[in-house]
């Protein structure tokens, strides 16, 4: 079964060799937890301490990821046109959500995610990279050292499958 082919890009078969990596990520999974490791060792929460979420990946390549602090400040009106800085900010900062495509490194714990449609729009048209695991109908996705405040931080996600 091929999992991903995006004009011209490497191939992943699944069955092949016994490797069935990226077959895994198939289906829908609810967000259990999103933490920021830095590198003195200290933790933080981007979306906060009980996020919620939904990533979905299926069979033709296709993914779109949600995460969201649930605890975010709300607007004082209905229309978020007239949003404070304060509002908006909490906003953009307390929600990530992009979608595209996807493949799976060959021979490789990794997924390569196309970006075609993002929040963080410096993220249109790029890739974003994660190691991934699963373990059962838990996903754990984990990105590399990403540049913070003047210092780095791993992300690691976890998943629980839904359907």
């Amino acid at each position: 079964m091929e999992i991903f082919s995006d004009m011209g890009q490497s191939r992943v078969s699944i069955g092949k060799d016994n490797d069935m990596k990226g077959t895994e990520l198939i289906g829908t999974w609810r967000l259990v937890s999103c933490e920021g490791h830095l590198a003195d060792g200290s933790t933080i929460y981007p979306f906060g301490k009980n996020p919620v979420g939904r990533l979905s990946y299926d069979g033709a390549g296709n993914f779109e990821g949600q995460m969201m602090n649930p605890d975010r400040m709300r607007f004082a009106g209905n229309d978020k046109s007239q949003g404070t800085e304060e509002e908006l900010r909490s906003t953009v900062a307390g929600y990530e959500a992009y979608f595209g495509t996807y493949r799976v490194r060959e021979g490789e714990d990794v997924v390569v995610h196309r970006v075609e449609g993002a929040l963080s729009p410096n993220w249109v048209g790029g890739t974003q990279e994660r190691f991934f695991r699963v373990e059962g109908r838990m996903l754990e996705l984990k990105t590399g050292k990403i540049a913070y405040i003047g210092t780095t931080l791993i992300v690691t996600v976890v998943w629980q499958r839904i359907a």
